[in-house]
């Protein structure tokens, strides 16, 4: 039983952290935002193989769905980090989240609730041909904090999916053990007493 609710629960879990990261990589999709991209795609490939383990008994897949979830909350803090700015990080900085292949920064930005942009003309002598000028105001939530509570949820979900996830590890083990110590005879070809025959054979004479 506590198996069967383990199980349930990681699963939930997976659920959610599915349903969570694909909205994230829709936002960052459309924010231009390579890095978290591809860290999103493996994220999702990585969590689908957790559920698939989680479902069919998979001990291993589990485990490695819970090592990934370490660098999948290592990588949210440093999200975190970055987008408060701590220590030498900047968020303007276009090489760590786009590969320096735009300009563009989080989708929240310009969409975040409450947010006017107002276009700028003319644009500034020194802004690209290719890209506009806009003015950013009423904004009820900078997006640096939105994108901070989008990490601290993934952070939030990791840390209970590591936990149950080892539990689970843990269980499917203990059961696996249980029936090889209740299958253990057989798995050795153990034969039990056969009864042997006392009769002995007398020779026979026939007289002619």
């Amino acid at each position: 039983m506590g198996c069967c609710s383990g199980r349930c629960t990681l699963a939930f879990i997976c659920g959610m952290q599915l349903v969570s990261v694909l909205e994230r990589q829709v936002i960052d999709f459309l924010g231009y935002q390579w890095a978290p991209i591809l860290t999103n795609f493996l994220h999702i490939i990585v969590v689908i193989l957790g559920l698939f383990g989680t479902i069919q008994f998979r001990p291993r897949y589990v485990t490695g769905y819970a090592a990934w979830l370490v660098v999948w909350m290592t990588w949210n803090v440093f999200i975190i980090c970055f987008y408060l700015e701590v220590g030498d990080l900047s968020r303007d900085t276009d090489l760590v989240l786009t590969f320096n292949l735009s300009m563009h920064r989080s989708w929240w930005m310009e969409n975040g609730p409450g947010c006017r942009v107002t276009p700028i003309t003319p644009p500034p002598s020194w802004a690209p041909e290719d890209h506009r000028y806009i003015s950013i105001s009423g904004c009820l939530m900078d997006f640096q904090f939105i994108e901070v509570a989008h990490s601290s949820l993934q952070i939030l979900l990791a840390l209970v999916g590591f936990i149950y996830a080892c539990y689970v590890v843990k269980l499917i083990s203990e059961e696996e053990d249980s029936f090889d110590f209740i299958g253990g005879f057989d798995s050795y070809g153990y034969q039990g007493p056969q009864k042997t025959s006392h009769l002995q054979l007398q020779p026979m004479y026939m007289s002619k």
